[in-house]
């Protein structure tokens, strides 16, 4: 493990789009520095010793013909700081925290499809950062990884990212820089449709999330480095500005959470709150509408280590969507919802007071929100709607809306990856190797792709694609491929396979969307030969 960061600052020094504002001496309460240029400019002595470099760049000419041709309408500008916070939690708890604007979730960030987004991102956090933009499909350097595609952004500094975005959807954005992400810091961010095809009176955005963070005494820094036996984040970030406790804090390993739904042992932290909107179930947000309005709910799971059995009291739903692309309406009582998965839903409200309910699956407990559309007492904490038992949704039953289907297409190349690793040793990886940004598969524009996961784990990993969509593989031959995702499980001893045409060129980060599992060592890239 000594050898990681000198090895990443090598290969550092290699990435062109390594454009990020510089590091500040002054305290993160200083005045803003200078912004970077919106589209970062090539720095010449790390291009030339990339010369030699088979892959794409992330700045490459590559990247800005495939930007140029996604053209980009009026600019929505945004200022996001992302800061140390005390955040209340409900219920009388109260915890030190990271967050985007001393929000929880951070404020959405509201666009419509054929925008260019600006968002500057002001760091006053103690450690370096970064955001990804998780399902967008856009330009290589602004995709927020630090070390693979941009320099970190450093504490006290700045960093614009400004790209166009093209496809309607709910997605969010979050850190990719250690295990920041099981802090508070992210957000949602919706990009609407200019020709939306649904109808609706109302939309409620849901965000799902597993807490611990603040809670006596516990980080996240902390928890990684129990499961890992105290080799801690691949990318060396550890720590929390807090005061230290005078105890030390409570194990989070979780032992005996069981799961039919996901093949077996559910998860590997013992979180002590389950929050949606922010808020615990002791004191949940409140959604008001009217009996019979017909409320779009837009979900995203932002927990590190969670999936969610999400079910709404007295009602059925139809799905429209998956991680952001339209799907054959298909009606459920309940959804499963990986790390990192996004569902919109439809529901005809009823006329009363109703639990929307987070079930986290395999764990016992739940996160709660409520559906208000006339008088009565809220639901109590640990509500369990019927609907919970009933017909559970997951993504292999859903079918592409044909707008966006894949066409039927022999791949052009295969890629196979083998899901490797254990609780006991938490080594996991893919093919055996852990991160290294230097290790890629590379595919070339133009191609069909077809990625193959074989998990050899007895776990299970909701596995994530930076920049694209890819489609659940036909299971005939001559079918036609299936529902588009960005986020897919793949359960214990089964293999997924899912095909995506190469149409954004650049280094892509792939990795399992547990947050622990990806940094311990589930994450690889996938890279654009030139």
């Amino acid at each position: 493990m000594s050898e990681m960061p000198h090895r990443r600052a090598v290969l550092g020094a290699g990435i062109a789009a390594l454009t990020a504002s510089a590091a500040s001496s002054a305290p993160a309460t200083a005045a803003p520095l200078p912004k970077p240029p919106a589209a970062p400019a090539p720095v010449r002595d790390l291009r030339r010793a990339a010369d030699d470099d088979p892959y794409v760049l992330p700045d490459g000419p590559e990247v800005a013909r495939a930007e140029a041709a996604r053209g980009g309408g009026p600019v929505r500008s945004v200022a996001l700081t992302a800061t140390a916070s005390r955040l209340e939690l409900g219920g009388g708890l109260t915890v030190p925290t990271w967050s985007y604007g001393d929000r929880l979730p951070g404020d959405p960030v509201r666009i419509t499809a054929g925008d260019t987004l600006e968002l500057t991102l002001a760091n006053h956090l103690p450690q370096s950062t970064s955001v990804h933009w998780h399902g967008l499909a856009l330009r290589n350097d602004m995709d927020g990884v630090p070390g693979l595609t941009q320099r970190p952004v450093e504490p006290g500094a700045e960093f614009t990212y400004r790209f166009a975005v093209t496809h309607p959807g709910t997605y969010w954005f979050h850190p990719h820089s250690g295990v920041q992400l099981d802090r508070g810091l992210y957000a949602p961010l919706v990009v609407d449709d200019p020709r939306e095809p649904l109808a609706y009176d109302k939309e409620w955005v849901v965000v799902l999330d597993d807490w611990l963070d603040g809670v006596e005494g516990s980080t996240p820094d902390a928890v990684l480095d129990e499961l890992t036996g105290g080799r801690g984040s691949i990318h060396g970030t550890t720590g929390h500005t807090a005061s230290a406790p005078d105890e030390a804090p409570p194990s989070r390993l979780l032992v005996g959470a069981e799961s039919d739904l996901l093949g077996g042992h559910a998860g590997d932290v013992d979180y002590p709150y389950y929050l949606v909107n922010g808020r615990t179930e002791q004191d949940p947000s409140v959604f008001e509408a009217r009996p019979g309005d017909r409320i779009r709910l837009r979900v995203v799971n932002a927990g590190g280590d969670t999936a969610f059995r999400l079910a709404l009291g007295g009602h059925r739903m139809t799905v429209t969507h998956s991680d952001g692309f339209p799907v054959g309406h298909t009606e459920t009582d309940a959804l499963l919802i990986g790390m990192g998965e996004r569902y919109d839903v439809l529901v005809t409200a009823g006329d009363g007071v109703f639990p929307l309910t987070a079930l986290a699956e395999g764990k016992g407990a739940s996160g709660l929100a409520v559906l208000r559309t006339g008088a009565g007492a809220l639901p109590p904490a640990g509500t369990r709607p019927d609907e919970l038992t009933r017909e559970v949704l997951t993504a292999d039953r859903l079918a592409p809306d044909g707008s966006v289907a894949l066409t039927a297409r022999e791949p052009d190349r295969t890629v196979r990856f083998r899901l490797s690793g254990s609780m006991e040793a938490y080594d996991w990886t893919f093919d055996g190797t852990p991160y290294d940004p230097a290790v890629r598969s590379g595919v070339r524009a133009g191609e069909r792709v077809r990625l193959v996961f074989a998990n050899r784990t007895r776990m299970w990993h909701p596995l994530h694609l930076h920049g694209h969509t890819f489609a659940l593989a036909a299971t005939a031959a001559g079918a036609a491929p299936g529902v588009r995702k960005d986020t897919a499980i793949v359960l214990p001893g089964r293999r997924l396979t899912v095909d995506l045409d190469a149409d954004n060129p650049g280094l892509w980060m792939l990795h399992c969307h547990n947050l622990y599992h990806a940094e311990a060592g589930m994450m690889t890239v996938l890279g654009y030969l030139r």
